[in-house]
Order: structure tokens, then sequence, then C-alpha cells
């Protein structure tokens, strides 16, 4: 099997760390894998497949002298918007984490369950979509190629994960009573719910539930879908949460979704209300599925349903959907 040389961009961050453990689990073929992070990194390692790689300084020489073929990048926006056009001009192939690229319109934004067809578009640069959406896609796809959705109403709760390790930090401190220097979010996260994530925007809305109306959109490749979403931060770990409300254009029957979704790519089902089984973080934690559940009719509007969805964010939501990604990218069309 021919293999390949990856950079992985932020490198020693939470996502580019679990990029590397999914890249040894799923056992891609790594030929030289090139960890990269900042100045203040460079000289640290990884361990990967049982052997230590001395991270390097992200910067044009060392990416001109990589021969890597595939780039992951999860370093922030502003680092891709300067590195990964310069990884581009040298050949690789950068599938970027980060919300820099995702809604240019020549740059394919890619949930691979979902369009995968879009990384063969020839761009050098390929977007991984904002957590939340992916994981809702998902599922979406499925029911909007048989029943066409016409409007989503999805309320997040999401954990503190998203918010990077400074998240993870301030929860665990809270916690422990410890003494936090900067605190990530503007309030206690610890026994509490915060409507808020991301900036918000003049419209009222944050700019990540933005990011999930205008990515479902372009990823589901249909702008007709009306998408209303509030997004909250809370004081779970294992995944983000999605309360998902559904309006068809066509009829449908409960049984008929069930079945529809137990098969489709991707997806667990966990639906079992009288034995108390539903989908929840601290069971998708550190798996690369999405779960859903909760599955029932809304009465309320025709042709409505009612769907629990659940996935680790820092897995299908980041670092899994990457590699998936590089994995179909390496296949071909």
């Amino acid at each position: 099997m021919k293999q390949y040389n990856v950079i992985v961009a932020g490198a020693t961050g939470m996502v580019g760390r679990k990029m590397v453990q999914v890249l040894e689990e799923r056992k891609f073929p790594v030929g030289k894998l090139i960890p990269m992070a900042s100045a203040r990194s460079a000289g640290k390692s990884v361990t990967f497949n049982g052997k230590e790689w001395t991270i390097q300084e992200l910067n044009e020489g060392n990416i001109k002298n990589s021969g890597a073929e595939i780039a992951l990048f999860s370093a922030g926006g502003s680092v891709s918007k300067e590195f990964a056009p310069i990884c581009a001009k040298y050949g690789i192939t950068v599938i970027d984490n980060s919300s820099a690229w995702r809604m240019e319109p020549n740059i394919p934004l890619v949930v691979p369950e979902v369009n995968r067809e879009k990384i063969f578009s020839g761009s050098k640069i390929i977007a991984n979509p904002n957590c939340s959406t992916i994981q809702m896609v998902v599922v979406l796809k499925p029911l909007h190629d048989k029943y066409k959705i016409k409007r989503v109403v999805v309320s997040t709760y999401q954990s503190v994960t998203g918010a990077g390790q400074k998240g993870y930090d301030q929860l665990m401190k809270e916690w422990n009573k410890e003494k936090i220097e900067s605190p990530k979010f503007p309030y206690q996260i610890s026994f509490n719910a915060l409507p808020h994530i991301d900036d918000f925007t003049e419209s009222g809305y944050t700019k990540e539930e933005l990011k999930m109306v205008n990515e479902t959109k372009k990823i589901m490749g249909d702008d007709s879908i009306a998408v209303s979403p509030t997004c909250v931060r809370i004081p779970s770990i294992g995944g983000h949460s999605e309360s998902v409300n559904l309006e068809f254009e066509k009829p449908f029957e409960i049984q008929d979704v069930v079945e529809l979704l137990s098969h489709a790519p991707g997806i667990v089902l966990e639906d079992n209300p009288k034995e108390k089984k539903y989908p929840m973080p601290i069971f998708a934690h550190d798996k690369d599925e999405t779960f859903v559940g909760r599955i029932r009719r809304d009465d309320s509007v025709n042709n409505g349903l009612n769907l629990w969805i659940v996935s680790d964010n820092i897995r299908k939501g980041a670092a899994t959907n990457a590699v998936q990604i590089a994995e179909e990218l390496i296949k071909g069309k």
C-alpha cells in the first residue's frame, strides 16, 4: 500500500493531538508524520505508532521541505489563512478544521457521509465543518433525500471541550475549586448552562449559530432548508448533544424513519425509551459514530419529527471527520 507523508499543524492542541491518535487508530498509511506547531512548541515531540516524532515550527521553509502530500490543520483561522495556501502552493492537500475557509465558494466543505464527491473538486484546500453541524447533517442527509426537509429547529448542548483545552481546564478548576487566572467563559460553567457560544452578531445570533445555518445549506447543497439554531454550552465532556425538530415536505411513518436511520452510514440508533436507552455524551465519548434516539412525531405541525443527536465533538466533530476526508481522498473517485 502506498504511504503518505502527513503534516499535522497544531499538533499540540486538543484536536491536533486527537488527529494523531485517530490516524494511528484507523491505520492511515502514514509514511512520515510531520507534526508542526508554533515556535514555542518546536523541539517537543508527539508519539505515533510507537515512535517519537519531533515537532517542527510551522513555517514556509519547513512546509516546503516536508515532502508531505496531505496536511491536517487545527491551528486556528488566522494560521490557516496564512499557511494553507502555502501548503497548496507546494502541492499539499490541506484539510482544515478552522472556520477560515468553510464559506469560501470554491472551497469544498465536506462530511464524507453526506457529500463525499466534493473532495474531488480539484481544490487543494478542503474545509472541515463546525462540530455541531457535522453530527447534525450526518442524520439530516438520509432524511432529506427521502422526505425533503423544509425547516430545522435545533438547540445544542455543547461540551466544554468545544472551547478547547482552556474550556476543559476552566471546568476542571471550577470543580476542584482552584483559582482561574484567565477564564475561557464569561461566567462559571460548572452547574450552569451558557446560551452563548462564540461572539454575538447584530442579528442577535452568535457566530456559532450562524455557522450551523450557513454550513448546513452548503453541505446539503440546498439553500431552501430553513435552519433556526440556539447553541448552549453545558458542563459536559464526552460530546455535543442536539435537540432537533424537523419539518418535511413529504409525509412519513416513524417506523420507516427508524429503519432508514438504522442503515445510514455513520449512524448508531439508540432509541428504546422503555429500556431507558437513548444517546448521551458519556456513551458517545471517544467514539466516531453519530448516535440518534428519542425519535418521535411532532404533532404540532404537518410532517414534523423530533430527534436527539449526540456525537463526540473532538472525534467525529473534528479529528475523525478530517481523517475520514483524507481516507476518501487517497481512495480516489
